[in-house]
């Protein structure tokens, strides 16, 4: 029977009661008109999604590679958008996802459902104000930000045609979003083209107001049914004083396995001596130069400290680097409060937006160093919230000093769940086989969710093969041993090619690639060679070449078919012992009396192990042998969490069985 769901009439300002479709016809619907097949896992996720709505309870749900998860969660906030004549915020981790929600899967569901809902679906995109074209900096053009420096000609050629590709572009584009400019410019370059929050007049104040992208952006997201996000909007709008987002009372949040280190990022502040100088040349322009002199003197204190300083976490606040930050931070104050009140010049544009720039990086220096100031001196280390460290100089920049929170449930427990649905999904969240992992790093609030693993339509032990090299010596620290060398060699003859290398560093992905390449008969790629996405595009193109790299190709190929028949995995991902935040976060937990290695560093090994597992499977046509080369995967103590986080590969230890598996399928 059609549910009976008050809808706002399009003719009438008052609601109408119409029969809404149950969610499962409309998904039969959707299914149908796109072609696919009824899976069983989709089903029972959009049933659960559903439920979730309506009780307003939150649900985590692990939908394996395959589910069509996407449909399984759009349809219900579709259902519910129109049922409610409220917004749902669909959030997620990469452009690669918003781009394909936006550009494929809601398109393609308004005309599937188009004749089974009251009226037609409407759906937006909406990222921060930063990648959106500013047509006042553009037009009126901002006080350059860079000191003056000698650049390599050849770069400043570079960089000037970036310039003029931005200036060509935004003669056509409609949007202003960065994203459509392809190919892309540089970081540097695009920063004089744009604006962070802070930075911006207003839309009231601003002479471009009115045609402003991100303007426009936010008006059309408020007049839709779906607006798709980033995790990093998604935090900021929670926690911001004025709502980034329109109105909203549900968000389902995809790649939420993405979401503790996005939130994170967005919450950790840096302090260098380019930080401190920008803002004192930014201000230098508008007050007393006594003044400003101040804050470029105690910038240059900051500068001649870090680059003496040994990198890595402070865990006590030396004296003298204490003194400085307070130098940073009266040298702030004080010029702000020589700016005057903020807003003073609001009928003048151009230098209203000098002072808001101002304001902006002022604010940003002050902040950073309270904060960095209240880190330390603390009774207990229970009571510690944030963790500091310093970055070492590289060349594109100084030494930095970084400040990060120990734990951002708290603040998403408050911020996100406090007032919203939350439906929370991913292939990979149900660690060790339980989803209290993940829900303690969320900040779920006990007895107020549900968790829910709909499995996956691929037939894991016919399908695949986990092979442990356990007759293989630990991973040490000297790079990889000339055995682990010798067992990718031989995997990557028996399988003819076909192989995506995952290691745990840069270094090892190259030296693996170094030392094979004359060695294998077969093409072999190496992350960095070229852009990434042209490599995989080389890589699926050709069944006998191999692609070796790192972080990004372990959540980021998506290659069915006979060009991938083998997955490497050098060692176990765990974080670096010596991370500075990862090696707090553990501390602050055995500080609690819990485990700090299994909720921090196998937590994290587990959720990148489970996702460079799942490159093999990507069609139910797909077949391959996994092969991790770390022993401590079958003999750790910790390995059956490791392992229970995987899918139900038939497992084995035998060298030979895994090559033979291997060459049946090259001469199949």
């Amino acid at each position: 029977m059609p549910e009976q769901i008050s809808v706002d009439a399009t003719s009438s300002d008052q609601p109408e009661t119409v029969a809404l479709p149950p969610v499962d016809e409309l998904l039969h619907a959707a299914v149908e008109a796109l072609g696919g097949s009824s899976r069983p896992g989709q089903i029972a996720m959009a049933e659960s999604v559903t439920q979730a709505l309506d009780d307003d309870r939150h649900l985590a749900v692990q939908a394996g590679t395959g589910t069509g998860k996407s449909l399984a969660y759009l349809v219900p906030s579709v259902r519910h958008a129109v049922g409610k004549s409220e917004a749902v915020v669909i959030s997620t981790a990469t452009i690669a996802l918003q781009r394909q929600l936006i550009d494929r899967d809601l398109p393609r569901l308004a005309g599937a459902l188009d004749g089974h809902l009251p009226r037609e679906i409407s759906f937006a995109i909406l990222k921060g104000r930063r990648n959106y074209l500013c047509r006042h900096k553009m037009a009126e053009g901002f006080p350059e930000d860079q000191p003056d420096q000698l650049f390599d000609p050849g770069e400043t050629s570079a960089q000037g045609r970036m310039v003029q590709r931005v200036n060509d572009w935004a003669d056509t584009t409609e949007t202003g979003d960065r994203d459509e400019l392809v190919p892309g410019v540089s970081e540097q370059v695009w920063r004089q083209f744009s604006v962070s929050a802070r930075e911006c007049l207003g839309a009231q104040r601003c002479p471009s107001g009115e045609e402003c992208f991100a303007e426009l952006a936010r008006q059309r997201a408020g007049e839709s049914d779906i607006v798709v996000t980033n995790h990093a909007l998604l935090a900021i709008d929670a926690m911001e004083e004025f709502p980034l987002l329109p109105e909203h009372g549900v968000v389902v949040v995809d790649e939420a396995h993405e979401l503790v280190d996005r939130v994170t990022s967005v919450v950790t502040d840096e302090l260098s001596e380019s930080t401190v100088s920008l803002a004192a040349r930014r201000v230098g322009r508008l007050v007393e130069q006594a003044v400003a002199d101040r804050l470029t003197e105690a910038g240059e204190d900051l500068k001649a400290l870090l680059a003496a300083a040994p990198p890595g976490r402070l865990d006590e606040l030396p004296e003298v680097l204490g003194q400085t930050l307070a130098l940073v931070r009266d040298a702030s104050r004080a010029c702000v409060t020589a700016l005057g009140p903020r807003g003073a010049d609001k009928d003048k544009p151009d230098s209203a937006a000098a002072r808001k720039l101002a304001f902006s990086a002022l604010d940003e220096v002050h902040d950073t160093a309270v904060r960095m100031l209240e880190a330390f001196g603390h009774a207990s280390e229970v009571d510690r919230a944030d963790v500091v460290w310093l970055e070492p100089s590289t060349d594109r920049r100084p030494p930095t000093l970084r400040v990060a929170p120990l734990t951002v449930g708290g603040m998403l427990r408050d911020k996100l769940f406090g007032d919203r649905t939350v439906v929370l999904t991913s292939a990979t969240l149900a660690l060790g086989g339980s989803f209290d992992g993940l829900a303690r790093q969320w900040g779920l609030p006990d007895g107020h969710w549900s968790g829910l693993d709909v499995g996956s339509p691929f037939d894991h032990a016919r399908s695949g093969i986990l092979y442990i090299a356990k007759h293989l010596p630990q991973p040490g620290r000297d790079g990889l041993p000339a055995a682990y060398l010798d067992e990718i060699a031989e995997l990557v003859e028996a399988t003819g090619g076909r192989t995506l290398g995952l290691f745990s560093s840069m270094r090892a992905a190259r030296a693996a690639t170094d030392a094979l390449r004359d060695r294998l008969p077969f093409p072999l790629l190496c992350q960095g060679d070229d852009s990434t996405s042209q490599l995989i595009n080389e890589f699926a193109d050709d069944e006998k070449t191999c692609l070796f790299g790192t972080l990004s190709l372990w959540q980021g190929v998506d290659v069915p078919g006979p060009s991938l028949r083998l997955v490497i995995i050098d060692r176990i991902p765990f974080p670096r012992p010596d991370d500075p935040l990862t090696s707090a976060r553990q501390r602050h937990v055995a500080e609690k009396g819990g485990n700090g290695f299994m909720t921090v560093a196998a937590t994290h090994a587990a959720l990148l192990l489970a996702q460079g597992t799942g490159r093999l499977l990507r069609s139910q046509a797909d077949k391959g042998v996994i092969a991790v080369l770390d022993p401590r995967l079958a003999t750790a103590r910790y390995s059956g969490f490791l392992r229970d986080s995987l899918p139900p590969y038939w497992t084995t230890s035998n060298p030979d069985v895994a090559r033979a598996a291997l060459k049946r399928l090259r001469d199949s």
